[in-house]
């Protein structure tokens, strides 16, 4: 069984918990299991979805960290709003196999179904987003860099396959780079930081998310070289 899901903030509005690997956010087609939206039960609620009430954004299975949502109808509204307008601040931490060229960027391009692998995502696949992640390059190791990546649209899996399509996938990922690296059971990806403009009292929310003990084990390991 899953981790379960720790509640870092909770108003009569909204929640943000911190999501642990290895727990989906709601049912999908071929999925059984508890799922996040379980696990919070009646803290959530708003949206036309009853599988995935309260929910504005999501994380991957085995994306860690922090996540916004909802807890009734106007909130929700007022919450994918803010998301949709790029409002919403959402920076991850995340360890790329080699070095990026430069120290800070954006990787702009669209990402699509990939073609010969429909779960996977890739640039110029079929029916494209625009999708935007800005990084910076936190520490650079013998054999990878430590990099911070700041979504400006949320696409699905958008940082796993923006970085290995400049040639960097994230250590450990399953999917896009190489299992087992450092020894990783799941991507390096942690949501590590969370910032918006609370949609009912006009306050500024600032929360912030520690690296969890996989992730910080494999750093160390990433370091020694």
């Amino acid at each position: 069984m899953s981790a379960e899901p720790r509640i870092v903030h909770e108003d009569e509005w909204l929640a943000v918990v911190e999501k642990p690997a290895c727990l989906v956010v709601h049912s999908a087609p071929g999925h059984r299991g508890e799922t996040l939206v379980d696990a919070l039960g009646d803290l959530l609620g708003g949206g036309d979805d009853p599988q995935r009430p309260g929910i504005v954004h999501r994380l991957d299975k085995d994306t860690s960290g922090l996540m916004l949502v909802a807890r009734g109808e106007e909130a929700h509204r007022r919450l994918a709003a803010q998301i949709k307008a790029r409002e919403v601040r959402r920076t991850y931490v995340a360890l790329v196999e080699g070095r990026p060229r430069s120290r800070a960027g954006t990787i702009d391009a669209p990402l699509g179904r990939d073609y010969r692998a429909p779960a996977r995502r890739a640039v110029g696949g079929r029916g494209p987003r625009a999708a935007r992640t800005h990084f910076m390059v936190l520490e650079t190791l013998p054999a990878d860099a430590l990099v911070e990546a700041r979504l400006e649209t949320g696409r699905t899996h958008q940082i796993r396959a923006h970085f290995a399509a400049i040639g960097h996938p994230l250590a450990g990922d399953p999917q896009y780079g190489h299992p087992g690296r450092h020894g990783l059971t799941r991507q390096f990806l942690h949501s590590a930081r969370l910032g918006f403009t609370h949609p009912f009292t006009d306050d500024e929310m600032e929360f912030s998310s520690a690296l969890p003990d996989d992730l910080a084990q494999a750093l160390e390991v990433a370091r020694a070289g």
